[in-house]
């Protein structure tokens, strides 16, 4: 006996992810770089990346690329009415280390990192 298999249409998607961690940038300084662009199209907030002078700035740009290939990729959106939804900056872990000191002391060290998470959404859409 055959079974017969019912096509289950996927729902339509409206927001696509991209996720980096762990990033070597501080949160504070990434921070810097993320509240530039939160709530600007593609287009705008390649624009503002690529002209600003800060070690976070190619990161973010690289991880906004990777969401967009997400949403026109997997899910079929139109690259035109992508924006960036949501975008968050949480710290990551803590590389502790210290330096010595003068008269056998010493003082700590923590290099910070980050994770960024990035949520694309199409103008228009409900939900």
């Amino acid at each position: 006996m055959a079974k017969e298999e019912e096509k289950k249409e996927l729902p339509v998607r409206t927001e696509a992810l991209a996720i980096a961690t762990p990033v070597g940038v501080t949160p504070r300084k990434c921070r810097l770089v993320v509240d530039l662009v939160r709530g600007k199209t593609l287009d705008q907030a390649y624009a503002i990346l690529n002209t600003t002078n800060k070690a976070a700035s190619p990161i973010v740009l690289k991880l906004i690329k990777s969401a967009e290939s997400n949403a026109v990729n997997n899910f079929h959106m139109d690259r035109s009415l992508l924006y960036i939804a949501s975008i968050q900056v949480n710290e990551s872990f803590k590389l502790k280390r210290f330096l010595p000191r003068a008269k056998g002391s010493s003082s700590p060290i923590i290099k910070r990192w980050s994770s960024i998470r990035v949520v694309l959404k199409m103008k228009g859409a409900t939900k």
